[in-house]
């Protein structure tokens, strides 16, 4: 038999048997559908994050003077934060700048509509040290030395299944900061201050989710008498935010809290490639699955087609011919199955990516799968391999018949 008498031959056979065909077939799309799904988010979620990387400062450390746990509760703070400590701290070799800051829980109040929200109390304009690529709504005005001016978040400002501000620039709004006296009593304190701005969606969800004003005011409104809530230590390049988390800790101890963006954009990526190594093994094992399906299928096929052997090799057809049929069998159900799944994969990756995906920074959508050209040959590829190598033991099955044998079947 030639090449195009084998290839006809198992055409016919497949299509002779069409639900067994197509089963074992969707068998093998569901697995290689599966992997191209994961493989485009996984990219996809890389991208985002590396986004994320380059829109924060990657050379920014937070230093508190307390550890967090990992119930996000602060520890007894064994150090006060003061400008004697900000002074010491930017006279580290590698510092460039220490940007003190303070911080607390407050009530907004914008035309009778109240919201909690965070306050950040620092110089304004460093905000693009922490957010290089930070952008403003139009008319936005950053007043450094205004007391009454006040910078506001962009999720504060678009409350969750808002699509308009609820504040706008020049309007008023009422902050209320509770806390408790040196008596012990429950007392609030309230400015009223005027919306100087409204940042866009930056990215850095502490500072989309709060409320920023000056530092003396902050001060003065929270009560903190000069004792600041954390530091935005500046290296001097982001390859030394190691070197200098490790010269405060020297300087300090390890009871202080340092972090950096850079640090947990990183931990997220690993968390998120090791989740998806462990998903991905998911995919291999259906399409390892749908080997099994290839196997069976084509074992039940030379049960059932003894007889048809038997003619074949009785009228001249070699050993190796009926093996190269039965393998192109498994090689078109590969190459059928892997081509559908690597489309329908395609499409279910950038459904679920609308549907499932938080929004990127400075946009409402979802997060895009991205498919790399070489990733999806690797999946067609190991789809029909896996296909082929299920359809050996099949073959070499039919290839051993013999011919007199397989004739007198009924």
């Amino acid at each position: 038999m030639n090449t195009k008498e084998i290839f006809l031959l198992s055409i016919t056979a497949l299509n002779e048997r069409k639900v067994r065909t197509v089963l074992t077939i969707m068998m093998v799309v569901v697995g290689c559908s599966l992997i191209v799904v994961l493989n485009g988010l996984s990219a996809g979620q890389t991208n985002f994050l590396e986004q994320q990387l380059n829109n924060l400062a990657a050379n920014v450390l937070t230093v508190t003077p307390g550890q967090r746990s990992f119930s996000s509760v602060t520890t007894t703070p064994s150090i006060v934060f003061n400008s004697v400590v900000v002074n010491k701290m930017n006279s580290l070799p590698h510092v460039d700048e220490v940007i003190p800051q303070y911080s607390a829980n407050v009530k907004i109040n914008s035309q009778a509509r109240i919201q909690q929200s965070s306050l950040l109390a620092m110089n304004p304009e460093k905000l693009y040290v922490r957010l290089p690529n930070l952008e403003m709504e139009d008319n936005s005005v950053i007043k450094q030395n205004d007391p009454s001016a006040i910078l506001i978040g962009n999720s504060v400002a678009y409350p969750a299944g808002s699509t308009v501000p609820i504040v706008t620039i020049g309007q008023s709004v009422k902050v209320t900061y509770s806390y408790v006296d040196d008596q012990g009593e429950q007392q609030e304190d309230s400015r009223v201050f005027v919306v100087s701005g409204i940042l866009k969606e930056s990215g850095d969800r502490s500072i989309d989710r709060s409320v920023i004003i000056n530092e003396i005011t902050g001060n003065t409104l929270l009560k903190k008498s000069g004792k600041f809530d954390s530091l935005m230590v500046v290296a001097q390049t982001p390859e030394l935010v190691e070197v200098v988390s490790q010269e405060i800790t020297d300087l300090y101890g390890s009871s202080i809290g340092i972090s950096s963006l850079k640090s947990r954009l990183q931990f997220r990526q690993s968390f998120t490639e090791g989740n998806n190594a462990f998903i991905m093994s998911v995919g291999v094992i259906a399409l390892v699955v749908g080997a099994v399906g290839i196997v069976t299928t084509l074992y039940n096929s030379v049960t059932e087609r003894i007889k048809e052997i038997g003619t074949m090799k009785a009228i001249g057809a070699k050993s190796s011919s009926i093996l190269i049929l039965f393998l192109v069998e498994a090689l078109l159900i590969g190459i059928i199955g892997g081509s559908v799944g690597i489309i329908a994969g395609i499409i279910v990756g950038h459904g679920l990516s609308s549907i499932l995906s938080p929004p990127v920074i400075g946009s409402r959508s979802g997060i895009e799968p991205i498919y790399y050209v070489a990733d999806l040959v690797k999946v067609w590829l190991l789809s029909v391999t896996l296909s082929v190598i299920a359809g050996i033991l099949p073959a070499w099955k039919a290839s051993k018949l013999s011919p007199l044998v397989a004739l007198r079947r009924e």
